[in-house]
């Protein structure tokens, strides 16, 4: 097969494994794994080395240096103090607690050196929010449980990957050098790292915020930069640039009022596309014989890892925490491996091995033996022993609702004051803050990114209502969303004989969740309604005030939305099948402003009479 073909099979194995493992939610890392050893010493169709020869070492650097970089970028300050002390400590006393033991264990039990026994235990501390998230997804564990997981691999990805990037900085400053200039060297990598990494980020805050790039090069300026200061770095001094980069990510993410969103997205699409390949190249350089070689002690080493070094970090860090046994019990148990420890583990062995660590060829078989198993094992058992303890969701019934206007807003609190779960997604701030300010639960910008994927809580939530003016997007989130939740829990307002054409030429199961409320319910008419004072209103039906009853004293002034029913069970009105609600149960509608005044001038009729 001719190289052409070869990078081509890469690229179109890539996109198949991320699909495979969005239908069966589970971590892409795994599809992937599985394909590149497929590839790889299995069937022997995929050489690296003899594909990409000297290339091979430029390209997994500079794949590594973007996905650090990508990963920092998410790494904001105030959001550590902000999720609540367990996480704090899981990221902080957690991620240390880990290390140091592993390290000392790898070290007695693997008899590898200091060194490399430090590096293997760095590697191995971080979780991340692509192995994380979708686990979560699948489990449903407690909303309490759910959000200590996602927050700590969202933030110990980048945290992680700094720790494994100064330990390795830290060995190749050591190498053949006394203490003290292996202390100099360090510090001088170090300080060039932080101060470097802050002056680029800083100068590149200055120009995105000023604009000095066109809009439609701020993406394609910020990676060559990205990968410029990189280049930068490693020229001064050397292997710098991945401690520079990732300084770089962490300041911008942190700087004020520098909007990342746009660049964000695309460098975590970027991210994928050099995620999956970078994978699958790496699984295939590996060989069977690898993990042989390890034997007995790499089990032994790995049983520890899972059945005692993440208890002792939960533990410790659940100390002063209101967690109960039980919760520390599944917290220990979920902690999979991703995609930095191998991407990482894999450039390192090799810059390593290229200076004579003939020990550290073993990192890379050992680092990704325990992602095999961390995501296997966990994925498998996870949910049953959620169930056992007790500690499994309860049934998803609340809204995430797309769209976060005026109108929008008012129908979330109405859901929202009789304990419905709701979360507004909007890519508009302004409605963002808006909707904060009423204390409404929300995720600023597009619902079906990757960035939500990794990022918006949808605990509590299983069903979507598409309720925002942005008719290119609506197709995107209903038909992203009809695979998390289901076809006939996405909902969406008729947009009219225009939508329905675009809706038609998309897929016909979009055009079928078009049912929300009425076929004639469009999001102007809502906005109208609501513009000219119409309110939302819980009415009672009860034996002597029946649907119908209500239908005759409204007629086409009420406008039903959802109807409550005596087991605190949420239906929504659509056009799919007639709802008749009961008695014991509450309707919820947009009633307009002229209906109230007749009922205000009716009640004070009644009265006087």
């Amino acid at each position: 097969m001719s190289e052409l073909s070869l990078l081509a099979l890469i690229g179109v194995l890539s996109i198949c494994c991320q699909w495979l493992a969005w239908r069966i939610k589970l971590p892409a890392i795994l599809p992937l794994l599985i394909c590149g050893l497929l590839l790889g010493p299995t069937l022997g169709l995929l050489n690296p080395d003899a594909l990409f020869e000297d290339l091979l070492f430029p390209f997994v650097s500079l794949a590594v240096a973007v996905i650090l970089f990508e990963g920092s970028l998410t790494l904001k300050f105030e959001e550590i103090r902000g999720h609540g002390r367990m996480v704090t400590n899981l990221v902080s006393i957690g991620m240390l607690v880990t290390f140091i033991v592993i390290a000392i264990l790898t070290h007695f039990i693997m008899g590898y050196g200091w060194e490399i026994s430090a590096l293997f235990g760095a590697l191995v501390v971080v979780t991340g929010p692509t192995v994380i998230q979708p686990m979560i997804r699948s489990v449903r564990p407690i909303n309490k449980l759910a959000n200590i997981l996602r927050w700590e691999g969202i933030i110990i990805d980048p945290l992680g990957a700094l720790l494994a990037v100064l330990v390795y900085e830290f060995i190749i400053a050591s190498q053949d050098v006394a203490f003290l200039h292996a202390l100099q060297a360090f510090a001088t990598t170090v300080a060039l790292g932080f101060a470097l990494g802050w002056g680029a980020a800083r100068l590149l805050g200055l120009a995105l915020g000023r604009g000095w790039f066109p809009h439609y090069l701020q993406n394609v300026a910020t990676l060559t930069i990205v990968l410029g200061v990189f280049a930068l770095s490693n020229a001064i001094q050397h292997e710098s640039g991945l401690l520079t980069v990732t300084v770089m990510g962490m300041v911008m993410a942190n700087t004020r009022n520098l909007n990342m969103e746009e660049i964000l997205e695309f460098k975590e699409t970027l991210s994928v596309l050099l995620i999956s390949a970078l994978f699958i190249i790496l699984a295939a350089r590996l060989d069977f014989a690898e993990f042989d070689a390890l034997g007995m002690p790499a089990v032994v080493l790995l049983a520890i890892i899972l059945f005692a070094v993440r208890p002792l970090a939960v533990w410790l860090s659940a100390i002063g925490t209101e967690l109960r046994f039980k919760d520390k019990v599944l917290l220990s148990w979920i902690a999979p491996r991703g995609i930095v420890a191998a991407a990482v583990s894999a450039l390192f062995a090799l810059k390593m091995e290229e200076s004579g660590w003939t020990e550290a060829a073993a990192v890379v078989p050992l680092v990704f033996l325990v992602i095999m198993t961390t995501v296997v094992l966990q994925s498998l058992t996870a949910k049953p022993l959620a169930r056992l303890l007790g500690l499994l969701e309860p049934s998803a019934n609340g809204f995430l609702i797309f769209g976060a206007n005026q109108m929008t807003r008012a129908v979330a609190k109405s859901l929202q004051e009789r304990g419905i779960p709701v979360r507004l997604a909007d890519t508009n701030w302004e409605n963002i803050k808006l909707a904060r300010m009423d204390n409404l639960p929300v995720y600023f910008g597009n619902p079906a990114s990757e960035h939500a994927a990794n990022n918006i809580d949808l605990t509590g939530l299983g069903r979507l209502l598409v309720m925002s003016p942005y008719k290119q997007l609506n197709p995107l989130v209903s038909m992203y969303y009809q695979d998390w939740f289901g076809s006939k829990k996405v909902h969406g307002l008729n947009g009219g004989e225009q939508d329905y054409r675009a809706s038609h030429q998309l897929t016909e199961s979009y055009r079928k969740t078009l049912n929300l409320f009425g076929e004639s319910v469009t999001y102007s008419k809502l906005a109208s309604l609501h513009f000219k004072g119409a309110k939302i209103k819980s009415t009672p039906i009860t034996d002597s005030f029946s649907f119908a009853d209500y239908q005759q004293k409204y007629g086409t002034r009420a406008l039903p939305m959802f109807a409550l029913d005596d087991a605190e069970k949420l239906h929504i009105f659509t056009t799919e099948r007639e709802l008749i609600p009961q008695s014991g149960w509450t309707v919820i509608a947009m009633i307009s402003a002229e209906s109230e005044e007749n009922d205000d001038e009716q009640g004070n009729a009644t009265r006087k009479d």
